[in-house]
């Protein structure tokens, strides 16, 4: 399974397919080293955008945001 992480600048809006084709990603093979790479994107100043996989996951730049809070959430708990 693979997954692609398309990024760009935080001020980007949600991409079109047109767009995405035209993009540069970074590609993993789990959803975990993908949102670890988004949450990496986030802190260098960078916006994750887009995770697509090969399963059908799609993910848009307000769910990725959301997830990654989640996981904030979580590890505060710990």
């Amino acid at each position: 399974m693979r997954y692609r992480v398309f990024s760009g600048p935080p001020d980007t809006s949600d991409l079109s397919p047109i767009q995405r084709d035209q993009m540069l990603f970074k590609e993993f093979g789990s959803l975990d080293e993908a949102f670890a790479w988004a949450s990496h994107l986030e802190k260098g100043g960078r916006a994750p955008l887009l995770i697509e996989g090969d399963d059908g996951t799609h993910l848009d730049k307000r769910a990725i945001v959301n997830a990654l809070r989640v996981g904030v959430r979580e590890e505060i708990r710990d």
